[in-house]
C-alpha cells in the first residue's frame, strides 16, 4: 500500500493536457477482437487498467505492440477462457465474453473485479447475450456462454440504462446475424466512440448516443487504425482542482461539448468558464465558490464518476449543498476520511448534505475507491499541514500521469 504526503494549501492554476477516455479505451480494447485483421489505437492512456485490459488480450492470443500508440494482431487467438486472477483487476473484463461469443460461440469468465462502489449486476450483460441466442451458465463465480451457429439479430430493451451492458450488446451485434436494436440504451459518449471504432472496422450501427441503437450484423470487420476520445472525467478533476484552490487552469486536448451539464454546475459555483475546440479554462481566482446542489444521473445528466470531486467542491463551498448519489448506493465512502479533514457532511441514504467549511486540515487519510481516491488526493491539496494519504495508486487505476500533471500546476506531492 503506497503513501502519499501532500502539503497544503496550494494554489491549483496553470496549464494541463488531457488524456485518453479510459472509459472509452477499455471498451474499445477488448471489443477489437472481433476483428481478425491489425488495429491501431491512439491516445490511449497507460493507467493501470488499460494493462490489465492487455494482459486479458495477451492472455487470449493476441500479439501487442505499446509505444506511442497500441497495435493489436487478434488473429490467433488460442484461447477463450480468462481466468480470476486477471477479471478480478477490473470491472471492464465482462467487456470481453460478448465479442467472444460473438467471433468463436465460446466464452468462459470469471465473475469481473473492480471498486467495490456498490451492487455492479452484470444482469444486462447476460439478458442482452440472451437476448442474441447465447447460452449463459453462471456457476462458482464463473460465467460461461456458448452459442450454437451464430448469434441471431433480435430488439431487446433494457429495464435499466446500463453504459456496460449497452456496449456488450452492441459489440456482440455486430457479428450477428441480421438487425439487432437496443432500446433504453445509454448515450454516454464513450458509447458513441465505441459505436464509431467498430463502424471504422466495417460495423453497420446507427444511432450510438441516443436511446435507441440500431445495428445491422456484418459478416466480419476488417483492421484499422482509430484514434480515442479525450477522458471527459479526467477533464472535469482538474477544473474542480482549480475550483476548489481559487485556482486558473487550462485544460487542453478535450472536448467541452461533452461536460455541457458539468460546466453549467461550475458556473453555478461562481467559476468564470471559457471553452474552446479543444480547450477550457476556468478561473476561480479571488472568487470563494457557493454550494450547488446536484444529483447524478445517466448522460446527458451529472456523471457519477464527477461526483466525489464536485462533493469535496461542495464541502469547501459557502451555505448548505445536497448531492445526491442515483448510480451506485456506496459511492459516499470517501466522505469519512473528508470528515477527518474537517469536513461536515451527513449522509442520509443515497444523498449527502454538504455544509460548507472555509479550511480543511491535514490528516492521516486512506483511499477505497477511484474517484474517491482523486477528491482526498485534492483535498490534501487545499487542506492546511500535511496530510498522509495510504493506498495512494489507487489513482493510477483511472488517471495517467495524476501525480505529474498536479505538481505541474502547483501541487506538493512526495509518494512513498
Amino acid at each position: 500500500m503506497k503513501i502519499s504526503h501532500i502539503t497544503g494549501p496550494t494554489n491549483l492554476s496553470g496549464e494541463v493536457k488531457i488524456s485518453g477516455s479510459k472509459n472509452a479505451a477499455l471498451p474499445i480494447l477488448l471489443v477489437s477482437i472481433l476483428s481478425q485483421e491489425p488495429i491501431e489505437l491512439h491516445n490511449i492512456p497507460l493507467l493501470r487498467d488499460i494493462l490489465n485490459a492487455i494482459k486479458i488480450l495477451i492472455k487470449l492470443g493476441v500479439k501487442i505492440e505499446i509505444n506511442k500508440r497500441i497495435y493489436l494482431d487478434t488473429k490467433k487467438i488460442e484461447i477463450c477462457t480468462i481466468p480470476k486472477k486477471i477479471t478480478k483487476t477490473i470491472r471492464a473484463s465482462i467487456w470481453i465474453l460478448g465479442p467472444l461469443l460473438a467471433r468463436f460461440g465460446y466464452a468462459k469468465i470469471s465473475f469481473p473485479g473492480g471498486c467495490k462502489i456498490g451492487h455492479r449486476k452484470i444482469d444486462l450483460h447476460i439478458f442482452g447475450l440472451t437476448q442474441l441466442g447465447a447460452n449463459i451458465t453462471i456457476c462458482d463465480n464463473h460465467i460461461t456462454g456458448s452459442v450454437i451457429g451464430k448469434l441471431k439479430g433480435a430488439n431487446i430493451k433494457l429495464s435499466k440504462i446500463s453504459v456496460g451492458a449497452t456496449i456488450t450488446i452492441m459489440s456482440a451485434a455486430t457479428l450477428a446475424i441480421g438487425n439487432t436494436i437496443i432500446l433504453n440504451a445509454a448515450c454516454e459518449p464513450e458509447i458513441v466512440d465505441v459505436a464509431n471504432f467498430l463502424n471504422s472496422l466495417g460495423a453497420k450501427i446507427t444511432g450510438a448516443g441516443s436511446r435507441k441503437i440500431i445495428i445491422q450484423g456484418v459478416t466480419k470487420l476488417h483492421g484499422g487504425t482509430y484514434k480515442i476520445i479525450s477522458d471527459r472525467i479526467e477533464t472535469g478533476t482538474f477544473l474542480i482542482a482549480a475550483a476548489i484552490s481559487n485556482g486558473n487552469i487550462i485544460c487542453y486536448n478535450t472536448q467541452p461539448e461533452m461536460l455541457t451539464y458539468l460546466l453549467k454546475k461550475l458556473i453555478q459555483t461562481g467559476a468564470k468558464i471559457n471553452i474552446g475546440n479543444d480547450w477550457i479554462n476556468l478561473n476561480m481566482t479571488n472568487i470563494n465558490p457557493t454550494g450547488t446542489d446536484i444529483i447524478t444521473s445517466p448522460y446527458p445528466g451529472f456523471p457519477t464518476d464527477m461526483q466525489a470531486p464536485f462533493t469535496l467542491l461542495n464541502l469547501i463551498s459557502n451555505g448548505i449543498s445536497i448531492v445526491t448519489e442515483t448510480i451506485f448506493e456506496n459511492r459516499f465512502i470517501h466522505i469519512p476520511e473528508l470528515k477527518k479533514m474537517g469536513a461536515k457532511a451527513i449522509i442520509k441514504n443515497n444523498s449527502v448534505i454538504c455544509y460548507g467549511v472555509k479550511q480543511l486540515n491535514s490528516a492521516k487519510i486512506i483511499a477505497l475507491d477511484l474517484r474517491g481516491s482523486a477528491s482526498l488526493i485534492l483535498a490534501g491539496c487545499i487542506a492546511d499541514g500535511d496530510t498522509i494519504l495510504k493506498n495512494s495508486d489507487l489513482i493510477t487505476r483511472g488517471y495517467e500521469n495524476f501525480y505529474k500533471k498536479l505538481r505541474k500546476i502547483g501541487a506538493k506531492i512526495k509518494n512513498k
